[in-house]
């Protein structure tokens, strides 16, 4: 029995982790899901959240802006949208960000182009939001 398998995180931008870890816990489009050795093969889509992941008795918080995640063999691939590490979030920029989006999606008709642009902006905010609070 394995104690640990494969992470790799990957933005379009860049690779945001290629370790070993033991657990993840990650934001699914039904709901949060866990991850840990031998898991079963699946694969499923990523809402915005945190993503958590322990490795060597340390514990990593990544905010996901939404993506896919498969689990094969004992490596999990997430394929995410965006995605950034604690560290480097601004969580004062993210809650002005949140609260301009609320605004102007309560201004919005929700069948307008741009309500879709102030709820992804919302999204990805409530998400910073969510893995600082964890970090």
């Amino acid at each position: 029995m394995a104690t640990s398998f494969r992470l790799r995180v990957v933005t379009p931008e860049r690779q945001l982790v290629d370790e070993d870890v033991e657990e993840v816990t990650a934001p699914g489009a039904a709901g949060e899901f866990g991850v840990l050795p031998d898991h079963i093969a699946f694969l499923t889509v990523l809402a915005p959240g945190r993503l958590v992941y322990k490795s060597g008795g340390r514990r990593t918080v990544l905010a996901i802006f939404g993506g896919y995640a498969e689990v094969v063999d004992n490596v999990m691939t997430v394929l995410a949208d965006g995605a950034e590490p604690v560290a480097e979030i601004d969580a004062a920029r993210a809650e002005a960000v949140l609260r301009d989006a609320q605004a102007q999606l309560a201004a919005l008709d929700p069948s307008a182009p741009e309500a879709a642009i102030a709820k992804r902006a919302a999204d990805e905010s409530a998400a910073r939001l969510a893995a600082v609070a964890q970090g």
